[in-house]
């Protein structure tokens, strides 16, 4: 009779009062449901402030942690078990990591609100910290190709070291000086926040100095933190990571480690999802009533099948000067913004429900779930199929 093989054991060093850690936890637990059993340990709280105590009595087989300062990295590199890092900020510790497409979060975000026709940006974050330093330089670089500048709160930063909770402190004794940063900014303007507990921040802000949000800042946050993004002064529009999935890797890897593979370091990216649109950013910041017009009809009704011939019906421009108006305002055809409404609904409909091709292609005015497809595949790079698995959070297959 073969040896029964022994529960691995697996200690879970990620902060737990946040969504975001939340969902790294999740994520394990649906790895663990399919693949297990493991023997898990965590607590509530933030390792980074308080190292739990339970870990040390402990021989560990794994570890999956957000390794955030060179302590952590020291204890668990002592330990000799595999370890996961869901942080990378610390990119010399050596383990390998998963985490979001820092890049991605930023160019969605800049998108979003160029979608809105917005002309001035600017972004706030926690400088010094690695994922707020990368989305920002992302955010910065896509409002660049569109044209315009960005600018970017400065006050002093953190240690890069320092623990994200840290820097969240860090960010509320400045909030003299970026009361008055936002009333300087030119209006109306586009603020990505590097996260929603900051962007609640820049909400609580505005609120105080009398700047109207969205008509002169509109704010955009990461995380779709349920409670920051519908407890702010205003509700807040929101970037949504893939966090469940990016859990899910992190346990996968972790398993083929214990298992003795040869996995080199490396680093790997996962995709963010969407936007979770709310009032912060439900604005068009455009001088051209009639593009106006035509933008919030397009939001309103790109997936109910509509066309350029249709949106003429109801904006009073010949379609020569309509597409001219759209190409000089937003840089793109009406085409191609009816497109990418759609689009970015079908993604959000593959990763969130379990609604077969055919019915999202129904639900996001596609005639044929073919064409949709492949329409999919060209822009976005993978297959609806293989989405809605790099977004499988829920498990649930490709239909």
């Amino acid at each position: 009779m073969p040896t029964k093989r022994p529960t691995p054991r697996v200690a879970l060093l990620i902060e737990s009062s946040r969504s975001y850690g939340r969902e790294l936890l999740m994520g394990i637990a649906s790895y663990v449901r399919v693949h297990g059993p493991w023997s898990i340990e965590f607590e509530e709280g933030d390792p980074a402030e308080h190292f739990p105590k339970w870990f040390s009595r402990w021989n560990w087989d794994g570890v999956i942690a957000r390794v955030s300062t060179p302590a952590i990295a020291e204890i668990l590199g002592d330990t000799g078990v595999p370890v996961v890092d869901l942080s990378g900020s610390l990119p010399d510790a050596g383990f390998p990591r998963i985490r979001s497409d820092e890049e991605a979060v930023g160019r969605m975000a800049a998108e979003h609100l160029l979608s809105r026709g917005f002309k001035n940006f600017a972004f706030c974050g926690f400088n010094g910290m690695d994922w707020s330093d990368l989305r920002r330089a992302s955010f910065e670089r896509r409002v660049a190709e569109a044209g315009f500048e960005c600018q970017v709160f400065q006050k002093p930063g953190i240690s890069p070291s320092s623990a994200e909770v840290d820097g969240e402190h860090h960010g509320e004794l400045q909030e003299r000086e970026l009361m008055a940063w936002l009333k300087s900014l030119p209006k109306p303007c586009g603020v990505m926040a590097c996260n929603d507990a900051r962007g609640r921040q820049v909400l609580t802000c505005c609120r105080e100095v009398s700047v109207p949000v969205p008509d002169e800042v509109a704010v955009i946050g990461v995380d779709r933190d349920e409670v920051f993004c519908e407890l702010s002064v205003v509700p807040l529009s929101s970037v949504i990571l893939n966090t469940q999935q990016i859990g899910f890797e992190a346990a996968a890897l972790l398993a083929r480690l214990m298992d003795g593979e040869a996995t080199e370091f490396s680093s790997t990216i996962v995709s963010p999802v969407g936007v979770m649109a709310r009032q912060s950013t439900d604005v068009l910041a455009i001088d051209d009533r009639h593009i106006a017009a035509a933008l919030k009809h397009i939001r309103e009704h790109a997936c109910s099948g509509l066309d350029v011939e249709s949106l003429l019906k109801v904006v009073p421009l010949s379609r020569s000067v309509l597409e001219r108006r759209f190409s000089k305002i937003l840089g793109k055809s009406p085409k191609t913004e009816i497109l990418r409404v759609r689009l970015n609904r079908v993604r959000a409909l593959l990763a969130e429900s379990d609604l077969t091709l055919a019915e999202v292609a129904e639900k996001t005015g596609f005639e044929h779930p073919e064409y949709m497809s492949r329409l999919f595949k060209k822009k976005v790079g993978v297959t609806p199929g293989e989405f809605r698995r790099r977004s499988g959070s829920t498990g649930l297959p490709a239909k």
